[in-house]
């Protein structure tokens, strides 16, 4: 299995003059530091990083993992900074915002679940969070921020097995250049292609959009 971080945005939301993945955290460690020692303590060594704004800064911090640069990060979403991460790739993935925070055991509870894996809490969501619902066998039925009868959110933490991974990147294509990778997800389930959610509510799990969920992400990992 292999595991890609995307990191390509500029983050201007946050208001740092940096990406905002190299944000510290109170114990002094990045979030891409911590999200790549995590993946690492549960066997996952191949790690690609999808970069684009200052793209140096995250590079010269972390030389010792893999990168692609998605050269129009500026005017594109995730669905391209993903489909620039799979597309020479031929395995298993685990992929993830480079913008989450979140516990060690989130990456092992994905993992062991068979087939293909969309880490969700069971929290209340505001607009700006992707949201999913699930059908009558459990499995995501839809993903999107636009959902309205949501059951939680979608935390930014995925896993694809190796069988419908072309399959990912033709939706990928497909998709509008201002999409988020999530669209990729809705034309696969749309082809009948399943993802089982996994319930890491029990979890500390932060995606940081804002400046207010810094602030609350740095509470939460106080330790």
């Amino acid at each position: 299995m292999k595991a890609i971080i995307l990191a390509a945005g500029v983050g201007s939301r946050l208001g740092m003059p940096y990406p905002k993945t190299l944000s510290q955290l109170p114990d002094g460690e990045r979030i891409l530091g911590r999200q790549i020692r995590l993946l690492r303590a549960n066997g996952i060594n191949e790690i690609i990083v999808v970069v684009g704004f200052k793209k140096e800064f995250i590079m010269e911090h972390f030389p010792e993992v893999l990168y692609k640069y998605n050269p129009l990060f500026y005017i594109t979403n995730t669905s391209k900074s993903l489909l620039a991460g799979v597309e020479d790739l031929n395995d298993d993935v685990l992929w993830l915002n480079g913008d989450v925070i979140f516990d060690e055991q989130v990456i092992s509870d994905v993992i062991k679940v068979k087939g293909n894996v969309i880490a969700v809490n069971t929290a209340k969501c505001g607009d700006e969070e992707v949201k999913y619902s699930t059908d009558q066998d459990g499995y995501i039925k839809a993903i999107s921020k636009e959902l309205s009868s949501a059951q939680g959110e979608a935390v930014g933490i995925n896993k694809i097995c190796r069988e419908d991974l072309n399959s990912l990147k033709d939706a990928l294509r497909r998709c509008d250049d201002s999409d988020y990778f999530e669209k990729g997800i809705e034309l696969l389930i749309a082809q009948g292609i399943k993802f089982k959610p996994v319930d890491i509510s029990d979890y500390r799990c932060m995606e940081v959009d804002f400046l207010s969920d810094w602030e609350i992400a740095v509470s939460l990992f106080q330790e």
